[in-house]
């Protein structure tokens, strides 16, 4: 089974959602900066979700760049885990219009939370869709930061009903947390950092 396909259409949906988060952005109504710093909660509230989308991006082209089968039932764990990336400009603009009231805040987590439970459940059904001994198999196994993240995500959302703005800030910290791609799976494909293929300079 074709898998570009697949990729093509993860691609435009990534692109979608940061669209419409750009759209969401308000001109701001006035030619000095304290009009600009009336709308820099909705300006913050957007940059977290397109670091978590691009985080979402850059784990998925590399899980996809180093899949050699898919079959319908990554297809459809694709699909599940597009529908939630697809919420993610939804909550970001209701947590902004309320003012990170504690409903928006944990069902904005929920919404984050779901994406890395439904990545996870792409990687197992990638690792079953490949023999044992697939070099893809020995990268993806075990979910070493999902499980924690999920546990951590738990704990913020119920934080939110008396900390809404501390479950933010853990919001926070698990981006930073996955800033950095999955190491094996970058080991498995050969990135190597461009200091590493410049040619050196002769002495």
């Amino acid at each position: 089974m074709n898998k570009s396909r697949l990729e093509a259409f993860s691609d435009g949906l990534f692109a979608v959602a940061i669209t419409i988060m750009v759209l969401a952005l308000e001109v701001p109504h006035g030619v000095n900066l304290g009009a600009l710093g009336r709308l820099m909660p909705l300006f913050l509230s957007y940059v977290l979700s397109y670091i978590y989308i691009a985080i979402f991006w850059i784990n998925h082209h590399h899980l996809m760049a180093a899949a050699r089968k898919i079959n319908s039932g990554v297809l459809w764990a694709n699909l599940h885990f597009l529908f939630w990336v697809s919420l993610i400009p939804f909550f970001t603009a209701w947590v902004d219009e309320n003012q990170a009231a504690p409903v928006p805040v944990a069902a904005y987590g929920i919404i984050l939370m779901m994406c890395f439970v439904a990545y996870r459940l792409l990687e197992i059904l990638l690792i079953r869709a490949h023999d044992s001994d697939a070099a893809i198999v020995r990268a993806l196994r075990p979910g070493a930061r999902e499980k924690p993240t999920i546990l951590t995500f738990i704990v913020a959302i119920l934080m939110s009903a008396v900390h809404p703005f501390v479950s933010l800030a853990v919001y926070i910290g698990i981006a930073i947390v996955w800033l950095w791609p999955h190491p094996r799976l970058e080991k498995l494909l050969g990135y190597v950092d461009v200091c590493d293929v410049m040619p050196r300079r002769k002495k």
